[in-house]
């Protein structure tokens, strides 16, 4: 074989391999972003649900250790100008739901913390009840203003058991509006085989684990649209005459 015509061939095997990477599945998803699909067992009725619209602050408990700062949270109007187009079937079911056609949402959560001192801080908001997740749920995301510090933003949740824990969502060094998610590993339990009518997860609300170096001085933070990618097939498929355990 001369030499040019080995080339050729080599040139070929590369290009159908690499045609046959691009076709396949293994990128279902904006780099850095989870895919539902390839977290724990493959969903059968996959769908986005919200678990919080953020309306109204007095639903939200805020607080942090009363010797480093203090915490106040206020409803703030306002929206995400990128949430209807990165939501959109969410937000459909919503408007589905509410029997209203433009509902968007007209509210947001700001929360404004005060330190008193530079310091390994941390506050918490949380939801005065904790709010139980239908299904097994595979993504947690929220819309959220960072300001653009080091701080680290944590969701805490209870499984099924009503284990506390907690998720790490990533840094808020990013300025505006941003959707951030996190994958809910396997690990965590979401259900037992004995009791059909009690799976699922509880959202409980958020930590900000404050950066040692940003901590001082006043820290805004604005919140929006908790949602979950959740695999509903068991809750949808439940006998229609079943007994509901939970009286």
């Amino acid at each position: 074989m001369k030499l040019p015509t080995i080339f050729i061939f080599i040139f070929a095997l590369i290009a159908a391999a690499g045609f046959a990477q691009s076709n396949g599945n293994s990128m279902t998803a904006p780099v850095g972003e989870p895919d539902a699909n390839n977290i724990g067992d493959k969903p059968l009725e996959l769908k986005q649900v919200t678990i919080s619209d953020f309306e109204d602050a007095g639903f939200w408990e805020a607080s942090m250790w009363q010797d480093v700062g203090y915490i106040t949270i206020k409803t703030m109007p306002g929206n995400p100008k990128d949430k209807e187009a990165r939501d959109s079937q969410r937000i459909k079911d919503e408007r589905a739901i509410r029997k209203d056609d433009t509902w968007i949402g007209q509210n947001v959560l700001g929360a404004k913390i005060n330190f008193y001192r530079r310091g390994n801080n941390e506050f918490t908001i949380q939801a005065v009840k904790p709010i139980p997740i239908a299904g097994t749920t595979k993504i947690l995301s929220v819309w959220v203003v960072g300001r653009n510090f080091n701080h680290e933003l944590r969701i805490i949740i209870s499984d099924f058991y009503g284990n506390r824990g907690e998720l790490s969502m990533g840094k808020l060094n990013f300025s505006g509006w941003k959707k951030i998610s996190v994958a809910v590993p396997p690990r965590i339990t979401q259900s037992d085989f004995h009791f059909t009518s009690k799976e699922g997860l509880k959202f409980i609300g958020f930590k900000v684990v404050c950066d040692l170096d940003e901590a001082y001085g006043t820290y805004y933070i604005y919140l929006d649209d908790v949602s979950a990618e959740t695999d509903l097939f068991s809750v949808q498929n439940r006998d229609v005459d079943d007994m509901n355990d939970g009286w």
